[in-house]
Parts: structure tokens; sequence; C-alpha cells
């Protein structure tokens, strides 16, 4: 009924973490005059991911499937273009329903989005952090 709520929820402090996070990023960058996209300096080193780039990661995937399951509940009608919007929201049975299912299913699929996205930065880093391999070397 509403449980794209939670991850909408969670995308938006994300978003705004990850905007400070850039800013704060870029003025600590300017300070000591490099790049603040994917650091490496000379052949054979690591390259850096900054936070806050894997934050917007977090964000797509989480704006995503806002989204997609926002668009779902418009589709069954639980979701509608009037006030109170939510269906269930007009009717106090319906509503403890709601909320029940947004503190399941909703912050079941949040975590489960956070978690696929730490495997992914999980991933990232290590293929990061392998050295970069010269033309001439197989």
């Amino acid at each position: 009924m509403a449980c794209f709520l939670v991850t909408a929820a969670e995308a938006a402090v994300v978003t705004v973490a990850a905007h400070s996070l850039e800013l704060k990023e870029m003025k600590q960058a300017e300070k000591l005059h490099i790049n603040t996209e994917c650091r490496a300096s000379d052949l054979g080193e690591q390259t850096v991911i900054p936070w806050s780039r894997k934050l917007k990661w977090l964000s797509w995937l989480l704006w995503g499937g806002a989204l997609l399951l926002c668009f779902e509940h418009v589709w069954h009608g639980e979701v509608v273009p009037w006030f109170p919007f939510l269906t269930a929201a007009s009717n106090p049975a319906d509503m403890v329903e709601m909320l029940h299912e947004m503190a399941t299913v909703g912050v079941t699929m949040a975590c489960i989005v956070t978690a696929v996205w730490a495997v992914m930065i999980a991933v990232a880093t290590m293929i990061a952090r392998r050295p970069e391999k010269t033309l001439g070397n197989h």
C-alpha cells in the first residue's frame, strides 16, 4: 500500500547526505588541488572512488525502486491523484494495515537495497584497488 514511502524517505536522506558530502569533498579537493572524481596518481597506483559518488549510487537505487513501486501502486489503484492520495489512509482499519506493511515490507525492501549496494561497493572497491596493467605486460 505505501511500502515505497520507506525507500523514498531513505532515498531523500541519502540524497541530502551525498550532496553535502560532495560539497565537503570538493572544498577539501580545492584546498589540496586534486580532482574529486576517481583519483589515481600514476600507473600502478590504486583508484579511489569518493564516498559521495558511492552514496549517489545508493540514492539512484533507492529512488528507482521507490518510483517503480509507486507506479505499481498507482497501477493497482492504491495511490490516487486526490487527497488523501493513499486509499488506505481514508479508513482507520486500512491505515493500521498500511503502517504494518510499511514497517515490515518497506523496511525489508530498503534494507535489501542497502545490502545490495554494500556488496556493490565492496566489489567496486576490490576492482579499484587492483593495480593497472601496462599494455606491454600480459
